[in-house]
């Protein structure tokens, strides 16, 4: 079991920590110009949860900030973000700055703009046609999503393919993810998914026993890393070797995770806003 680059130096990641906190966030935006069928910042905004835009997280120590947990940065304008991350620069210049998009604005000019503040970004895709990216996101956007990601393989930051499993929907599109990715020199970080709205994932063919299952999901990313640079959570690994240590591998098979999930909302006090 490999951990995500995203989640070096994240709590979540220290088995030796009792109550970890995700590394810092900065949110920019709640609004995002996609409408995922999974996508909990959506759900959040819809239910009036959606944080302010500012800084959340610790400010001591930092060694790594992500933008954003919550929208689509790249939707408040390139200049807005190229701001934040220089500003954020300055204050913690020890800091990794990741950024989290759903890629479509993240074009070749924004990457020459962007990559010298950032050493990561997470670029959103869980299906590998036009068709089903269509319906999945609620834009045709599968052709330029293509374009950007090319592009991003050819910049300085580590381009990395967010996935989330969504067994029943996307089976067959992981292993192609795996493909590009491979084709891209990416790295693939694979969630598991949480599910906000059962009955809309499940009209899309979503197999809810299989997304509770810990050791299909582990079995997938085996798979998958005989394809490409594939890593999961590093508080999922976390918690798997608790669970291995605690009562032993076999118990993993008799368990299953809760994939329901409340409608998310930001626990952290903003610190500041820039």
């Amino acid at each position: 079991m490999f951990p995500a680059t995203h989640c070096t130096h994240c709590q979540g990641s220290d088995e030796s920590i009792e109550n970890p906190v995700h590394h810092p966030t900065y949110e920019i935006t709640p609004k995002c110009n996609l409408n995922c069928i999974y996508c909990y910042s959506n759900v959040a905004l819809k239910k009036g949860k959606a944080p302010m835009p500012g800084y959340y997280g610790d400010t001591e120590d930092v060694r790594s900030i992500t933008l954003y947990q919550y929208g689509e940065p790249l939707v408040a304008g390139i200049d807005e973000v190229e701001r934040v991350a220089r500003e954020l620069k300055d204050m913690f210049p020890q800091a990794r700055l990741d950024l989290q998009t759903n890629g479509i604005l993240l074009n070749e000019k924004a990457i020459k703009r962007l990559e010298k503040y950032f050493e990561l970004a997470m670029v959103s895709l869980d299906v590998s046609s036009k068709e089903k990216y269509a319906r999945i996101t609620g834009f045709d956007g599968f052709d330029i999503l293509m374009d950007n990601l090319k592009a991003l393989s050819s910049s300085s930051i580590r381009g990395v393919i967010r996935t989330i499993y969504m067994p029943g929907i996307n089976d067959k599109d992981v292993f192609e993810l795996a493909e590009l990715a491979n084709r891209l020199n990416m790295e693939v970080f694979l969630q598991p998914l949480s599910v906000y709205d059962k009955e809309l994932m499940e009209s899309h063919g979503l197999d809810m026993e299989r997304t509770e299952d810990i050791v299909e999901f582990l079995d997938v990313t085996e798979r998958l890393r005989e394809i490409a640079d594939v890593r999961i959570p590093g508080c999922f690994i976390v918690n798997v070797r608790r669970i291995e240590r605690d009562f032993g591998r076999e118990y993993l098979k008799l368990i299953r995770r809760n994939a329901l999930a409340e409608v998310p909302e930001m626990k952290r006090e903003r610190k500041f806003i820039l």
